[in-house]
C-alpha cells in the first residue's frame, strides 16, 4: 500500500505531495492554528507537521484500535477518536490533542464519530441501532444521544455548516447516494444533490462558501478504497457543482473534515495502485 498525503488549493487546482509512505493513512484533519495534519494508520494516530513533514505517533492510551473517523475541536485542544478497543465495535472518545488518556463519550455502539459543532459543545456521529443506521448527536462530556434523522437506507458523513444552523450528511434515503442537510433546529432533511454519481462525506468550508465531496462512479456500493473518484464541490447557494479532481482514493481519502482553517486549502490521500 502506498498513501501519499496531499493539500490542494481550490482557487488554482494545484496539488502538494506533503508525504509518501508505504503504509496505509487515512482521513487527514487540519489543526487550527493551521500548522499540521492528524491520520491515522494501523490502528493508531499520527501528526504531520506541515513545515517537516513525517508520521509522529500520538499517544491514544490503551485506544490501539482507531479508524479513519476522528477530529480535531474548533480550538484545537482535543482529539476525537473512533475506536473499537474495548468493545469490538466503533466507540468514540475524547482525549488531549497531544496525546493522552481517552475519555469515552458514547455508550451505544456502533458509533462512527464525523462532526464537531462550532460552539465545542457537540458532537455529530453515525450510529447503528436495532440494525439501523442514522445521524445521532451528544454533547462532549456524553450523556445521552440525540436522534437526528433515519428511516431507511444508510446514513453517514456528518459534518456541521459552520454558523452551525445544519447537519450535512449523506443517504441513500431516496434509492440512490445522495447529500443531504438538516436543521440542527430540526425540520425535513433537503436533498443536496441528485445525480448519477455515489456521493459520500460532504464537508463544508469554514467560510460556508462551498462543500467537498467524494464522488464515485454509478452503480459503487458502499464507500470502496482503491477506486478512480473524483473530489467535487458544491454551491450551496445555488447548487451547481464542479469536478475539482480526479484521483486513486475512495475510502480514507475525505472521510472527516479536512479543510484549512482559513477555507483555502484542503487535505487529501491518494493511493497507488497495485500495478504501478
Amino acid at each position: 500500500m502506498r498513501s501519499t498525503l496531499c493539500i490542494c488549493e481550490p482557487a488554482t487546482g494545484a496539488v502538494e505531495e506533503l508525504l509518501r509512505t508505504n503504509r496505509l493513512i487515512e482521513a487527514p484533519n487540519w489543526m487550527p492554528d493551521g500548522t499540521s495534519l492528524i491520520v491515522n494508520g494501523d490502528g493508531r494516530m499520527f501528526r504531520v507537521s506541515l513545515a517537516a513533514a513525517e508520521l509522529v505517533a500520538l499517544d491514544t492510551g490503551h485506544a490501539v484500535k482507531c479508524n479513519n473517523d476522528h477530529g480535531i475541536s474548533p480550538d484545537g485542544s482535543r482529539l476525537v477518536i473512533s475506536d473499537s478497543t474495548d468493545t469490538g465495535e466503533s466507540c468514540i472518545w475524547v482525549l488531549p490533542v497531544n496525546g493522552g488518556t481517552p475519555r469515552r463519550v458514547t455508550t451505544e455502539v456502533p458509533s462512527w464519530w464525523h462532526g464537531w459543532s462550532p460552539d465545542g459543545r457537540t458532537l455529530a456521529y453515525v450510529g447503528r441501532r436495532d440494525g439501523a443506521f442514522g445521524i445521532y448527536t451528544i454533547g462532549v462530556d456524553g450523556g445521552a444521544e440525540q436522534h437526528i434523522v433515519s428511516g431507511g437506507g444508510h446514513y453517514d458523513g456528518p459534518d456541521y455548516s459552520p454558523d452551525g444552523a445544519w447537519i450535512w450528511f449523506n443517504s441513500d434515503r431516496s434509492g440512490s447516494m445522495d447529500l443531504w442537510r438538516i436543521p440542527v433546529s430540526g425540520g425535513a432533511p433537503q436533498q443536496m444533490t441528485d445525480d448519477e454519481r455515489v456521493n459520500w462525506f460532504p464537508h463544508p468550508s469554514p467560510d460556508g462558501r462551498t462543500v467537498l465531496y467524494l464522488s464515485y462512479e454509478p452503480g459503487t456500493e458502499g464507500h470502496p478504497r482503491d477506486r478512480d473518484v473524483e473530489l467535487r464541490l458544491l454551491d450551496p447557494a445555488d447548487g451547481s457543482v464542479r469536478t475539482l479532481l480526479a484521483v486513486f482514493g475512495g475510502q480514507g481519502t475525505i472521510n472527516v473534515p479536512c479543510w484549512s482553517p482559513d477555507a483555502r486549502r484542503f487535505a487529501f490521500v491518494r493511493y497507488g495502485r497495485s500495478k504501478d
